[in-house]
């Protein structure tokens, strides 16, 4: 059951006293890797215990040792109570309900708890964390519910689903996905119930971990999607006839915006060498400028970029944060504190959000002009192979407005509510759990707008013949028309659809741009 330091797992990620990065986080959640603890990190552990176990004894009050939880502080507990509060209180805190949260976030959500343990600043047994080790390394994942965090006091509901099965109680999911009890999973893996003593239920339960941990995974999907959009657009400015001059490094110098820099580089990109740029680059176009959902894309996506940097600069020092209350310092006190509040984590979340359902909403409207014979530049009504007779991507945009409405009532902040709770104690809450669940369901519906623009672009291109598209943009519509026909009578779409969405999320579009383009950013 141990999780030592072992020279055979070099492709393990290492949880130290100084936390983990995000790129740990999306190895363990996304691609099952194995976590080892650091030597460093147990003996600090072990160190630190014994701080509690000397608290234990003495005779005045410690929060979370000696005392209740919540509005119940200051009631003293007698030492031969003080295993049952420790139950009691995880058991109690497991009330979780609705649906099951996805095995990637409790996974990320357990490595981030694992690690705040191996900061050796909660007081732990090493035990409990090599536990928590072991269930990530036998692919067990925790039942957790969808509702139960106030995203303050830590996400204790979540945190508590977990922390239950350590202890042989409740259910998980093997590798397989099947639903088995915890005392069976545990047995079967050879891994042994932990009995709780003082302070540990609450170290197990008191952090931001599972909005972290959401928090993380938005990054890592965002920061493919942001090149997924720019690859959209290029193909829409393309398709449409738009002008890649508004894209020039000099123009974008001029607002010396980092994010949007970045996008119009990639636009400009993308869009080299495209025979139908090209074909109506001269004096014989007429049109001044392009409407701004062509012009102005790099103005959105970039400050989608800037949002995802700040995003990321709050993560990256709550990744090396010690989350517990009370904690025990370097000098050996214990401290109470509000180090759990989840404010920082819940804003940016929700200002993710905002940035998602804008770029969604933008692209959303490069696809509708595709559909619109008086703003399409002699492209077929709906793109229809025989208007009337046929539909063309008419109902794909119905679709695509359908998410980007649902995206603008998911950017409503959920951090500027709270609730008061336990009697009064905890009398103004983050809310930052119901930030980051939000937040998973807006990047999906972005991931799917993405993929609508991306196919009724490429259908708009393709109707350009005999104008050939840029080698860039080409390369994304033969990797889609692996899975998609080309333009002709109207087909089963929601097939389509969903074969773009899959071909999007899994890289397909953007690694075929980088093969032309080179790297975007």
């Amino acid at each position: 059951m141990t999780a030592h330091t072992d020279a055979t797992a070099h492709d393990a990620v290492l949880v130290g006293t100084h936390g983990v990065s995000e790129d740990d986080i999306v190895r363990v959640a996304r691609d099952n890797a194995r976590v080892v603890i650091s030597d460093e990190a147990l003996t600090a552990i072990g160190r630190t215990r014994l701080v509690i176990d000397n608290l234990a004894v003495a005779d005045r009050p410690v929060y979370g040792v000696s005392t209740g939880f919540g509005a119940l502080a200051t009631k003293h507990i007698p030492p031969h109570l003080r295993g049952q509060l420790q139950r009691s209180l995880i058991r109690s805190h497991a009330a979780g309900t609705g649906p099951e949260v996805e095995r990637e976030v409790v996974r990320a959500m357990m490595l981030l708890r694992l690690a705040t343990l191996a900061s050796g600043r909660t007081g732990v047994r090493p035990v409990v964390a090599e536990t928590y080790a072991a269930l990530l390394n036998a692919g067990l994942t925790p039942v957790v519910h969808e509702y139960g965090s106030l995203g303050c006091s830590g996400d204790l509901a979540p945190l508590a689903h977990v922390a239950i099965v350590l202890t042989g109680e409740g259910n998980v999911r093997d590798n397989s996905g099947a639903l088995v009890d915890a005392a069976t999973a545990l047995q079967t893996h050879g891994i042994a119930p932990v009995e709780l003593v003082e302070k540990e239920g609450l170290a197990l339960i008191n952090g931001t971990d599972g909005m972290l941990g959401q928090l993380v995974l938005a990054l890592n999907d965002l920061d493919h999607l942001v090149k997924a959009a720019d690859v959209a657009a290029a193909m829409s400015v393309e398709g449409l006839l738009g002008t890649d001059r508004v894209f020039a490094a000099d123009l974008q110098a001029l607002r010396p915006q980092l994010g949007q820099a970045s996008s119009a580089a990639n636009i400009t990109r993308l869009l080299q060498d495209s025979p139908i740029v090209a074909s109506h680059a001269g004096p014989e176009d007429k049109r001044v400028q392009d409407a701004y959902s062509l012009r102005c894309a790099p103005q959105v996506a970039g400050a989608v970029r800037d949002t995802i940097a700040h995003a990321r600069t709050v993560a990256t020092r709550e990744l090396h944060s010690t989350i517990d209350n009370p904690v025990v310092t370097i000098d050996d006190r214990v401290e109470s504190n509000g180090n759990f509040h989840g404010a920082p984590v819940g804003y940016v979340l929700d200002f993710l959000a905002i940035a998602v359902a804008d770029l969604a909403s933008i692209s959303e409207r490069r696809s509708d002009r595709f559909l619109d014979v008086a703003r399409n530049h002699g492209l077929p009504p709906f793109l229809a192979d025989n208007p009337g007779v046929d539909s063309g991507h008419m109902i794909a945009q119905y679709t695509q407005a359908s998410i980007v409405s649902e995206l603008k009532r998911l950017a409503i902040p959920a951090s500027v509510d709270s609730i008061p709770s336990s009697a009064m104690q905890e009398d103004h809450v983050s809310m930052g759990w119901n930030a980051a669940r939000k937040l998973r369901r807006a990047i999906d519906g972005l991931s799917r707008v993405l993929a609508i623009e991306i196919l009724t672009a490429a259908r708009g291109i393709d109707l350009r013949v005999p104008l050939e598209p840029a080698p860039a943009t080409g390369r994304v519509i033969a990797a889609l028309r692996e899975r998609v026909d080309g333009p002709g009578t109207d087909r089963f779409l929601s097939p389509e659809i969903q074969a773009a969405f899959e071909l999007l999320t899994s890289r397909v579009f953007v690694e075929n741009a980088e093969l032309e383009a080179g790297p975007l950013v």
